[in-house]
């Protein structure tokens, strides 16, 4: 294998985009449960709800911060190392990053302060409704995210002149076949991720004893919303799969290691494809059922890896063994979900202590999932970054090997020593955990008038004694 620039750029995005992808599928799932806290807050009026809140939205300050500065990057990779990239395809996917800005990003940016400092400064209902607005702009963030990814993996409603990519149809290009369950796929990966790391701390903190009744909270949400999730998620992976199986043959074809398009597929449990004799070696496979699966019949043929051109087809190892890991762990979350909900049913889940020192170690189950899943997505359309229109080599920037050796070197440091860090800190604010439950002391009601509310004296927010306060007129 000749190291060159473009072998190191796309090391480099791949190093950087992997980086990125966990903060802002964990930022999506935890703006939910928040909203969902402080909506049970306002209407139970228990104090746990809000104390949990506002731990949790501690940490989705932190994950939120380091999704965004590494999102930034990648950005500015499109230019110094993809430059062709962006002028094939910038007229296509400029608009729909941009709608992602205007409409997710800003809506984010503007609420998220109401979340982080309205706890004693704004009427509970409105900082509820902050709150909902932050996880609504998540979601809507993946939305234009996944919307471009979609239309590389599958591109229509558009024209190609000169070997510029037009849009022709925007409905066309937003909504690409591919994209809705392609999107509905990401999201519950989300939600299941962040459900999984709610229930590791939940466990993490009945084990050592510590505020029980929070963590019990904890423990409860997280397995109810894994119980339910974990399954919708193989249903939704499914249906991806035999979309997949009309869309991007060439894909299924690397991910299933299928080299003979004149028998059934099998579906293969283990093996090591050697894409250079073409077959797989040291296979455990089950005739017919990869058929059955993508096609519904054990009889029906699809196409093989041997009916594209040696140069149209996809790397095979990684989307081979990304999408068995990624399987894997699936049925292990549904297993491990339906476990903890059939102990709660048996009234059984706070004794059951190797439930719990299991599920404390759980939290990197679903951040492992999503990134094999990403790579078998990304992997799996190759050699196209924009299918049928851009290969990837021919997206490459004209730079030298030894400049983007050097900016992966330092990009490589970088990353070692902040997200080093940002990780830490959430460590380390999951493991203060939750304000202990004070019923003599029940949380602060500001005012219901939004602009009364706001009055109140920066000792509020900062703690007794702030010097903002004498700066400050008493409300009225």
């Amino acid at each position: 294998m000749e190291i060159d620039a473009f072998l190191l750029s796309r090391i480099q995005f791949a190093f950087t985009i992997s980086f990125h992808i966990v903060f802002p599928a964990f930022t999506i799932g935890l703006s939910a449960y928040i909203a969902t806290l402080l909506g049970l807050w306002l209407k139970t009026g228990d104090q746990k709800f809000h104390l949990l809140a506002r731990f949790w939205t501690k940490i989705f300050a932190v994950s939120f911060a380091m999704g965004v500065v590494s999102g930034i990057v990648l950005s500015y990779q499109f230019g110094t190392n993809w430059s062709r990239f962006s002028a094939v395809t910038g007229n296509v996917l400029g608009p729909l990053i941009g709608y992602e800005v205007l409409s997710a990003f800003f809506l984010e940016a503007s609420f998220l302060g109401v979340l982080l400092f309205g706890w004693k400064r704004v009427p509970p209902w409105l900082h509820f409704l902050s709150a909902v607005i932050v996880a609504g702009g998540t979601a809507l963030s993946g939305f234009w995210i996944l919307s471009a990814n979609s239309w590389m993996q599958y591109p229509v409603g558009h024209e190609v002149r000169d070997g510029i990519a037009y849009p022709v149809d925007w409905m066309k290009i937003v909504f690409s076949p591919t994209f809705p369950l392609r999107y509905a796929h990401m999201m519950t990966a989300a939600y299941l991720t962040t459900a999984f790391v709610v229930l590791a701390t939940g466990a993490r903190h009945l084990l050592a004893g510590h505020r029980t009744e929070s963590a019990r909270t904890m423990v409860r949400m997280a397995i109810l919303m894994i119980a339910l999730t974990a399954p919708l998620q193989a249903v939704i992976g499914d249906f991806h799969g035999k979309q997949t199986a009309i869309y991007q043959p060439a894909k299924l074809a690397a991910i299933e290691a299928h080299w003979d398009s004149s028998k059934p597929g099998a579906l293969v449990l283990f093996a090591w494809p050697d894409e250079k004799a073409e077959l797989n070696r040291f296979e455990i496979a089950i005739p017919g059922v990869a058929s059955l699966l993508t096609h519904g019949s054990m009889d029906a043929l699809f196409k093989s890896l041997k009916d594209f051109p040696r140069e149209d087809r996809p790397p095979v190892l990684i989307p081979f063994f990304g999408f068995r890991l990624m399987v894997g762990l699936g049925t292990l979350m549904i297993l491990f979900g339906w476990i903890g909900a059939w102990l709660w049913w048996r009234g059984r889940i706070f004794e059951s202590q190797r439930w719990l020192w299991i599920a404390q170690y759980t939290w990197p189950a679903g951040f492992v999932a999503i990134l094999a899943g990403w790579f078998v997505t990304e992997v799996g359309r190759q050699p196209w970054v924009a299918t049928g229109i851009l290969r990837s080599k021919d997206a490459v920037s004209p730079i030298t090997t030894a400049e983007v050796a050097i900016s992966l070197a330092l990009f490589v440091f970088v990353y070692c020593v902040v997200f080093t860090a940002g990780i830490l800190l959430i460590n380390r604010l999951i493991a203060k955990g939750p304000d202990e439950i004070s019923h003599e002391d029940p949380p602060e009601q500001p005012s219901k008038r939004p602009l009364k509310a706001a009055q109140a004296p920066a000792s509020a927010i900062f703690g007794d004694g702030h010097p903002g306060d004498d700066k400050i007129q008493p409300a009225s």
